[in-house]
């Protein structure tokens, strides 16, 4: 596995124990972090997003770039739903 892959997969788990210890802190917290997968606008703007610079990255750097591209998706599906309300 590549270095980049490796940093990837650090920044993926770090957003996954920033909301292990939120929840240890505040019940409920991690739900809240996490609503933005049923946000729809959400969802699909972190989708556009992955799939065009999974598009362009997979044409630079294969999988690897692939990979940041999905996280670069979630990373804006969860800044688009942040401060929204789930209907």
């Amino acid at each position: 596995m590549g270095a980049s892959l490796v940093a990837a997969a650090v920044i993926a788990a770090a957003l996954v124990i920033r909301t292990a210890l939120a929840e240890l802190g505040e019940p409920g917290s991690g739900r809240r972090q996490w609503t933005f997968l049923t946000d729809s606008r959400a969802a699909s703007a972190g989708a556009v997003t992955g799939l065009v610079l999974g598009l362009l990255g997979w044409r630079q750097a294969g999988g690897e770039g692939a990979v940041w591209a999905g996280l670069a998706g979630v990373l804006v599906a969860f800044t688009v739903g942040q401060g929204r309300r789930p209907r």
